[in-house]
């Protein structure tokens, strides 16, 4: 262990309002949006019927990636989760590195969903301006958040509950009309998946380049991992909340993407329109166009609140290890860190703006800063795992209730995965603008962290 790891104590201060069926319903709201609602359009037409696949394996990658953060919040449970265990594994630059990466990306995101909300409820009432709606998603949710975790912990359960029966009714759907059981409906078989070119019409650079586009609609798992800080027994509670989610995130992916490349010839999805959207029209369901705008606006709330929460708890635990203002360790009566949330939303409002008025410009590039931090994160937490579990195997090898799977070789293997990916990244000229911005703030954050270490030390040298 360095010298100058973390020493936080896991949830000093906070209190331990989140249930099980909370940070259950956290890991699945977090990662069911969107992405899969609206942009799955996009992998589809990359890869055909291979996106299949192509879910497969970015659903096996988020799921060992799951177990190492799983493996190290159970042994070390802490409101700033792979960040702390970063720091410990590394010292203080990495900690603060890879904390204010994750922090950035999330008060850019919120820019960008609070956004896409109000251009939904837009089209339903259009003499409200779409400013004034960011405006009130951004208040009723920071309102939400500064209130007890609990209340926070129970509005994300119905609101990730709304997502979770629309996936599963969905399925069902489907798999009824793939049968030719519903009305005006007959059996499907294979013609779609075989037809127009084949399981894999564009090979496997099809569904390598499908796996691009999909592998980031599984970010918001970790976020369970920061939130079981807050639980009653967070040992117990991050291990079974991650092992549940993964298993039923997958299903729900892997399902729906078979459901979806069955019913429809893969040729005849449109990016930007939700494949959802145009099975259901298949089918016969009516008024799917708006069922859809519903689902997909649930989506985007759930995640702005899980990501609002997310955001504040990491600053909060930045600030408790000194790398950030002490006063964003205050906590009310309630055991909110309400300076921390009050700063993310802050930035979250900036971020909103600068949407507003430099959409092509300032907020790309913004966007572009933080478009692969996901995958950097899971990178730097794999790194972390190999060390972490060397120290904690020596220190507290009972604290190891949830283990890594074939560690060591599953966790290099998950590893080489990744980069091979960033590698991939690089040499899509789609995707690199988005990969050198996010190595460049990589960079900064890096430079930042170790110029931060060094002043520390010399501060407590001279004193």
């Amino acid at each position: 262990m360095t010298s100058e790891a973390a020493a936080e104590p896991a949830v000093e201060g906070l209190s331990a309002g989140l249930r099980q069926r909370h940070l259950a319903m956290l890991a699945m709201g977090g990662v069911i949006g969107s992405g899969l609602f609206v942009s799955s359009g996009v992998g589809i037409k990359l890869a055909g019927p291979g996106i299949v696949l192509s879910f497969v394996l970015a659903g096996t990658l988020a799921m060992l990636v799951m177990r190492m953060m799983a493996e190290m919040a159970a042994a070390i449970p802490s409101s700033g989760s792979f960040s702390v265990h970063a720091e410990r594994a590394f010292g203080p630059w990495a900690g603060f590195a890879i904390g204010w990466l994750y922090w950035a990306a999330l008060v850019v995101v919120l820019a960008v969903e609070a956004t896409a909300a109000a251009i939904i409820v837009n089209g339903w009432l259009p003499g409200i301006p779409q400013w004034v709606l960011v405006l009130l998603f951004m208040a009723v949710l920071t309102a939400v958040n500064f209130t007890a975790v609990s209340r926070f912990g129970e509005l994300e359960f119905w609101l990730a509950l709304v997502k979770v029966v629309a996936v599963v009714a969905f399925l069902v759907l489907g798999v009824l009309a793939f049968l030719g059981v519903l009305p005006g409906t007959s059996f499907v078989g294979t013609a779609n998946l075989l037809g127009h070119g084949g399981l894999l019409p564009h090979g496997w650079q099809g569904v390598g380049t499908g796996l691009l586009a999909v592998v980031f609609t599984f970010g918001g798992l970790e976020v369970v991992t920061i939130a079981a800080a807050e639980s009653d027994d967070p040992a117990h509670a991050v291990g079974k909340a991650v092992r549940n989610a993964v298993v039923r995130i997958s299903v729900f992916y892997i399902g729906s993407m078979l459901v979806i490349v069955s019913l429809l010839p893969w040729s005849s999805v449109h990016t930007g329109q939700s494949p959802f959207a145009a099975v259901l029209d298949r089918i016969g369901i009516p008024a799917t166009g708006q069922i859809m705008n519903v689902v997909v606006l649930f989506a985007l709330l759930s995640t702005l609140n899980t990501n609002m929460y997310g955001a504040a708890r990491m600053v909060y635990s930045l600030a408790r290890r000194g790398h950030a203002p002490r006063a964003l360790t205050k906590v009310d009566r309630n055991g909110v860190p309400v300076f921390a949330v009050a700063a993310s939303v802050l930035f979250g409002f900036v971020a909103v703006a600068l949407n507003a008025l430099w959409p092509d410009t300032v907020f790309q590039y913004l966007l572009n800063a933080v478009g692969s931090v996901l995958l950097i994160v899971w990178i730097l937490v794999a790194c972390t795992q190999l060390r972490v579990r060397r120290q904690v195997e020596r220190t507290a090898p009972d604290s190891l209730t949830v283990r890594m799977w074939g560690f060591p070789y599953l966790t290099w293997a998950t590893l080489a995965a990744m980069v091979a990916i960033l590698a991939v990244m690089a040499g899509d000229a789609s995707a690199r603008t988005q990969l050198i911005s996010s190595g460049v703030l990589v960079a900064v954050l890096v430079v930042a962290g170790i110029w931060w270490q060094r002043a520390r030390r010399s501060a407590e040298q001279d004193v």
